[in-house]
């Protein structure tokens, strides 16, 4: 009796083009997760691109921009201790009246590309995109495509937004990192998760060396969704929120504290501040002048526009408060919608951090 021995069959041949590793990736980076709509990925990368578009034609245009910062990147591009000091002048005299994070990557930017005006704002517009698409993965967490697609497009076409992320004023870093914050509280609530707490508090504290105290704003409404809303216990919650406070101060004070350490002979004198001081930069010049129009150290509010009241007046108004009604409205509707969710629910707990973000 003799036995035939067949030949394996041949192994399914891949598509040219998608084999491997690198395929697989690309594949998955162009079509998504496969429980989204065919749809979802590619008009999120189209949403991005338009957004760079947006924000990148023309952006020469703008010239220095504000110029007062556009001397700090120079300063920055030419010394390294202007760039750590956030110095107006390479020779190191005085500081910006802001902590300088904001300035780092321009200043980066212009060391490898020269000082002109689109190294110096390019960053900026690219923090607007990577905005939109934090924004984007932020909402598409407990939403619908298209919801989380109509977010990043209005935050795109805002006319605030478009101005702040084609100029280079430390609000461009400040609203990423903030946004990258509110992010990982809603990834933390979903699982009680104490390293994505860590990062939201990480990237809040980094806000602060961008624009100082008024990265703080949102600590309440994060913390108090995390307290609320986190599937834990209580005690966990409360050393949980303790242990973001660490990372929250750390990331926020590392470098006051080595300003505050170097002898003033040392370094430049504290732009904003009446006494060569950083913590009274931090507390006073940006800190609570900001809140109320006083601003000693600076011109202080020229125009009187301080308060609630602001949002409403002829300069904010037409940029970006028309919007508000839309997402009161939005917001009250899914409160409603929620209203019987268990206090765990992470899309009312979603809610609750874009809405009192926007309060």
């Amino acid at each position: 009796m003799t036995s035939t021995i067949q030949a394996a069959p041949p192994a399914p041949r891949t598509p040219r083009g998608w084999g491997g590793l690198p395929g697989r990736v690309l594949r998955r980076v162009l079509r998504g997760p496969a429980a989204d709509p065919a749809w979802a990925r590619p008009a999120l990368l189209a949403l991005l691109a338009a957004t760079a578009v947006l924000y990148l034609w023309g952006l020469g245009a703008s010239g220095w921009a504000n110029a007062f910062y556009s001397a700090a990147v120079q300063a920055g591009a030419t010394s390294w201790k202007a760039f750590f000091f956030g110095s107006s002048d390479a020779a190191n005299a005085i500081t910006v009246d802001k902590t300088p994070a904001a300035l780092w990557p321009m200043a980066l930017a212009a060391r490898v590309f020269g000082v002109n005006a689109w190294s110096i704002l390019v960053p900026q517009a690219l923090m607007g995109v990577a905005t939109v698409g934090v924004l984007h993965a932020a909402v598409r967490r407990r939403f619908p495509a298209w919801a989380a697609l109509l977010a990043g497009a209005a935050l795109a076409l805002t006319p605030v937004a478009a101005l702040m992320f084609r100029f280079n004023n430390p609000d461009a870093l400040l609203v990423l990192l903030l946004t990258l914050g509110a992010y990982g509280t809603i990834r933390a609530q979903e699982t009680a998760s104490t390293r994505w707490l860590l990062f939201a508090a990480a990237c809040v504290g980094t806000g602060f060396l961008a624009k100082m105290l008024q990265a703080f704003l949102v600590v309440p409404v994060f913390a108090l969704v995390y307290l609320a809303a986190a599937p834990a216990p209580v005690r966990r919650r409360l050393w949980q929120l303790a242990a973001a406070g660490g990372a929250l101060l750390m990331s926020a004070g590392w470098w006051v504290a080595a300003v505050a350490l170097v002898p003033a002979s040392s370094r430049p004198y504290i732009g904003g501040s009446q006494r060569d001081s950083v913590l009274e930069l931090a507390l006073g010049y940006n800190g609570i002048g900001r809140l109320n129009g006083e601003e000693t150290g600076g011109l202080g509010n020229l125009d009187q526009d301080a308060g609630w009241a602001r949002m409403f007046g002829p300069v904010i108004g037409g940029q970006v408060s028309w919007l508000l009604p839309a997402a009161l409205v939005l917001l009250a509707a899914g409160l409603w919608a929620t209203r019987r969710a268990p206090r765990t629910d992470p899309a009312r707990a979603a809610l609750a951090v874009w809405g009192g973000w926007l309060l």
